[in-house]
């Protein structure tokens, strides 16, 4: 007798409270055209205090879903009660991306990917630098200094408003990576190839203060994570400046193609068309 759920088109989702502004779907859904792939995506919203339900029929087959993005607040408690997780998610903490096999759930965290991939198709060979400046200390900053790390970075300087924030993450990630207060970021920018925004500043076109990136290295990129305006005001001032920029809509895009391959079998590109359809929704042009 045959199961059905070997027969069944592959399902995937994004879950998160709330989800409606999640573009994930339009990520994957464009991928699933392109590849003339029988499967589905969608949101799927978790109430407060059902994560652990939802788990468990993600596990048992009874969700219907092959795997799923995990977006806030449950990439914690995601990472918890997944059955494996990898090393990227373990040093993490957080899991933004699931997937079931032989009953059991694994989890990953694929922001890292996404954000040196994206630097990849941008600037290839930005990782030649060996020292990055990245500023802020939260979700996003430890899946970048987690990545610079893995790229063989010697030395990565946390500045955060906090300096017990950064510091504590500096002590989580480990050698090569040191925490300073915001007094000390002129000094550690000195002669450093990359400067990284992990903060919310300048996100839908906020104010944010003036940058001097003068004391970069000459050929230095400065990147930004936050994507809402493609160019953010941090982007725009290094670029006045004559550095080399790069958007954070690349990271949203690569961090999505690990989690295509795992649930639908076909390793995805990040091409033009994709891009144009993101930035569409976003109100933006490339």
């Amino acid at each position: 007798m045959n199961d059905s759920r070997e027969t069944a088109k592959p399902r995937a989702c994004v879950i998160g409270h709330p989800v409606d502004q999640s573009r994930s779907p339009l990520v994957h859904g464009y991928w699933l055209k392109k590849y003339d792939i029988d499967g589905d995506y969608v949101r799927q919203d978790v109430a407060p205090g059902a994560i652990g339900e939802f788990m468990e029929k993600l596990r048992s087959g009874e969700a219907g879903y092959v795997g799923c993005n995990v977006t806030m607040p449950y990439k914690a408690a995601a990472f918890e009660l997944a059955d494996e997780r990898d090393e990227l998610a373990t040093t993490l903490g957080v899991a933004n991306t699931l997937w079931v096999e032989d009953g059991r759930i694994h989890a990953t965290n694929t922001d890292g990917f996404g954000f040196a991939s994206s630097l990849d198709a941008l600037h290839p060979g930005w990782d030649y630098a060996e020292r990055a400046v990245v500023l802020g200390a939260g979700g996003g900053a430890s899946a970048v200094v987690l990545a610079l790390k893995n790229r063989g970075f010697s030395h990565v300087h946390i500045v955060n408003r906090t300096l017990a924030r950064a510091s504590e993450l500096a002590f989580r990630l480990g050698d090569r990576v040191h925490a300073h207060d915001m007094d000390n970021l002129e000094a550690v920018m000195e002669g450093a190839g990359l400067f990284v925004n992990t903060t919310s500043l300048g996100m839908k076109g906020g104010a944010v203060p003036d940058f001097d990136f003068s004391p970069l290295h000459e050929n230095a990129i400065v990147a930004d994570i936050v994507y809402v305006p493609l160019e953010t005001p941090i982007l725009k001032q290094a670029k006045q400046q004559g550095f080399r920029t790069a958007e954070g809509i690349g990271m949203l895009l690569y961090q999505a193609v690990p989690g295509f391959e795992k649930w639908f079998g076909r390793t995805p590109e990040v091409d033009d068309g994709l891009m144009t359809e993101i930035l569409a929704d976003l109100g933006e042009t490339a």
